[in-house]
């Protein structure tokens, strides 16, 4: 594993940390073995306006990692922090609220829930509380960013895979958290709609968030100031 930091970074780069990993230990339990270890003593810190890419061969550990950072599972030792918070100690239900307040997380394949339109599908997280006039705008405005805002009122098993993969970008980027997480957002798309992701990602970092992405597409892990190389 060999980490390349950055030469120069997004403009909004401030002194605080948004994300830190510190020594990050991600080891999976397996019936009558020994545990599988997948990452050991694994530290990151990113700042307000960093993009950072997770490369390596499938495998080797990109989505543990992303799962981890993002408080979906708990490391096997180690700390998360998001803002100056830990995450050490907190309950699911905690977690779960600041995740919301905090992180836009789009998993591989753009998961979206059969039954929504692709525009319900993005308004989801407003649910139920937040839900207003100015979100609706928001993510129609979304949508339109990401190429398919002609799909808005299309239910999931209507939309191809990369059409499934911007909705759920979008739905990531509704509540404007101050990290974005995305595991391989690149994969289903051709190269025309995976580069306007890419620019759109950029964007992001270069407005201040920070966006902690998996990845093996080339195009994508070149447009990050810094990655993480797994092998």
């Amino acid at each position: 594993m060999t980490i390349e930091t950055p030469t120069a970074v997004g403009t909004g780069v401030v002194d605080a940390a948004a994300l830190e990993l510190r020594s990050v230990t991600i080891h999976y339990r397996r019936a009558g073995q020994e545990p599988l270890a997948i990452i050991d003593e694994y530290d990151l810190t990113l700042r307000a306006g960093q993009m950072h890419c997770l490369a390596g061969r499938s495998g080797s550990g990109k989505t543990s990692i992303l799962r981890v950072a993002a408080g979906l599972v708990q490391p096997t030792s180690g700390e998360v922090i998001w803002a100056g918070a830990s995450l050490a100690g907190a309950k699911d239900d905690e977690i779960t609220r600041r995740r919301r307040d905090t992180v836009g997380y789009l998993d591989q394949g753009g998961v979206l829930v059969p039954g929504l339109t692709a525009l319900e599908n993005v308004l989801l997280p407003a649910v139920p509380t937040r839900r207003s006039k100015a979100l609706l705008r928001r993510g129609s405005d979304l949508l339109t960013r990401l190429g398919v805002a002609d799909r808005a009122g299309s239910y999931p098993e209507k939309l191809s895979g990369g059409e499934r993969q911007r909705v759920a970008l979008a739905r990531a980027l509704l509540l404007e958290p101050a990290i974005v997480m995305a595991d391989e957002p690149t994969a289903s798309l051709d190269r025309a709609s995976a580069d306007s992701v890419i620019q759109m990602l950029r964007s992001l970092a270069d407005e201040g968030i920070v966006v902690l992405v998996a990845a093996h597409d080339q195009h994508l892990i070149d447009a990050a100031d810094s990655r993480t190389t797994l092998v």
